[in-house]
């Protein structure tokens, strides 16, 4: 009945695109839209639904994108009165969502996973939509779980992913990335950031940065600071850039000359393209980005990570010779110097990881999933 709503013969198709929260889910639906817009989509008909007071809005405004708002929030792990509120809060998001759906009528949603996609996935279900899901992670999360049985297909990026999910049709596609990992070489990435063209160090913890990672990595720092044939490239976090930056200073007075220090890169594959090795967390849209610039990584996964999914995406990677794993609780100055140091030194283990990261590459995922959400509307 609802579906009498929508025109289906309409010759522009309206797409609705949901992901948001972190990086490891809003990049993805950006590489999707990227690739919709090569594809002469007009930006007109992509939508990207989201909460505005989430990281999604910043980069959607960026990009231009339209954006729609909701008010959803991040599930509360145990049952309390914050919880109930949540619920309410969903359900809001919901009838938001619905006014959305029946002014702008589209014919597809594409959703990445976490909670801010659950309201784009009801209004999909009541108006009887079809939509393709991606989920990034070995460990799939509750709402990919919850709308996978019904959806037109599923994306997923590990295959040890594919048990987790009810769903007859299923795709292992890896994440999709960025066109610039592709199209951009080593030389002018490391000229967009003014590195010299020497062995780089990049350190990063994702999106929302890593205290862990910031606090043990002061002793790289230390040691090859100014140093002529190395560059540094540390991305502290926003939350963390403030406190990085003040501990440098009291042990240094000025920044290295060999060092470049940012919060976040809006342009991520600038500085993994600049890097000889990556010392990172293990979200997956980091490692599905590491493996498309072949580089040798240190992975220190999140130990708090919904499902373990980052020690689970780690291990994966060091059961593979594609990474080295230290462990969160392992970590500190001295265990991440030495790790780090050992690897710089030894160009055999440097080699092998780089060949075997680029092996788990999946370089054109972002056009298999718009495949997959073109064969969803016919």
């Amino acid at each position: 009945m609802f579906n009498r709503l929508f025109n289906k013969n309409k010759k522009d198709k309206v797409y609705f695109i949901t992901g948001g929260g972190t990086g490891g889910h809003i990049y993805p639906a950006v590489s999707i839209i990227s690739t919709l817009l090569e594809q002469k989509t007009d930006m007109k008909n992509i939508f990207y639904l989201g909460n505005k007071k989430n990281m999604e809005y910043d980069i959607a405004k960026k990009y231009s994108y339209n954006f729609l708002s909701h008010g959803a929030k991040g599930m509360p792990r145990k049952f309390s009165l914050n919880f109930i509120f949540w619920m309410f809060g969903l359900i809001s998001a919901t009838f938001k969502t619905m006014t959305y759906v029946l002014k702008y009528k589209p014919d597809v949603v594409f959703a990445t996973g976490g909670y801010v996609c659950a309201p784009a996935l009801f209004c999909a279900l009541l108006f009887r939509i079809p939509y393709v899901l991606h989920d990034c992670d070995i460990e799939p999360g509750i709402v990919t779980r919850a709308f996978a049985p019904l959806a037109a297909s599923v994306s997923l990026s590990f295959e040890d992913a594919r048990k987790k999910i009810k769903s007859k049709n299923i795709y292992i596609n890896g994440n999709p990335i960025r066109q610039e990992f592709k199209t951009i070489s080593k030389k002018q990435a490391r000229e967009e950031l003014s590195l010299k063209d020497c062995f780089t160090i990049l350190i990063m913890g994702g999106s929302l940065g890593a205290k862990k990672i910031n606090e043990s990595s002061f002793k790289i720092l230390k040691e090859y600071a100014n140093k002529e044939n190395i560059e540094i490239i540390w991305q502290t976090g926003r939350k963390n850039f403030d406190e990085v930056t003040k501990q440098i200073l009291e042990q240094f007075n000025e920044l290295p000359d060999n060092l470049v220090l940012q919060p976040f890169f809006d342009r991520m594959y600038l500085a993994l393209l600049s890097a000889d090795i990556v010392i990172s967390r293990a979200g997956s849209l980091s490692l599905s980005e590491i493996c498309a610039c072949s580089l040798p990584a240190i992975l220190i996964p999140y130990p708090y990570a919904s499902q373990d999914h980052q020690k689970k995406n780690a291990q994966s990677f060091a059961d593979n010779k594609a990474a080295l794993m230290l462990e969160d609780k392992d970590c500190n100055n001295e265990s991440l110097f030495k790790i780090t140091n050992d690897l710089m030194n030894n160009k055999e283990l440097l080699s092998d990881l780089s060949y075997n990261s680029f092996k788990m590459a999946k370089l054109d995922s972002a056009e298999k999933i718009v495949e997959q959400i073109a064969k969803a509307i016919r």
